[in-house]
């Protein structure tokens, strides 16, 4: 991974400076899709679902998962055997019945010192339908 910051100083041969910062990032687990959109219509039924697999050479469990609000949405959370191995599945549903915008994101407690947590974002988004 590479990125460059530019950084303002005060010295009037070099008003900006460049930083690039660079170094090997290593998977840790793989999450698809990275994110959650729950978009439809407000009382229809509304669901997605995150699947989680462990690098092998980062092997984990999730303990816990949890929404940080909650209030729009239904968790659960299930162990699932894949090609490669272990794998999780994290099923979303929306509760919200009124249209409008909501966000949320989802913690997953693992049992690795590494990381001990992952986080899914969830975005909604209810409209309502046209009349006819």
């Amino acid at each position: 991974m590479k990125k460059t910051a530019g950084v303002y100083t005060n010295d009037r041969s070099r008003p900006r400076q460049d930083l690039v910062i660079s170094g090997p990032v290593e998977k840790f687990a793989t999450i698809r899709p990275q994110h959650i959109s729950l978009r439809g219509y407000a009382g229809d039924a509304i669901k997605s679902k995150v699947t989680i697999i462990p690098e092998k050479k980062y092997a984990f469990r999730i303990l816990n998962a949890r929404a940080i609000n909650g209030d729009n949405i239904n968790i659960k959370l299930d162990e699932v055997k894949k090609s490669g191995g272990q794998a999780y599945e994290l099923n979303v549903e929306n509760l919200k019945n009124e249209t409008g915008r909501y966000y949320d994101t989802i913690i997953l407690t693992t049992d690795s010192q590494i990381r001990p947590e992952l986080s899914v974002r969830v975005y909604g988004y209810l409209r309502a339908r046209k009349s006819e």
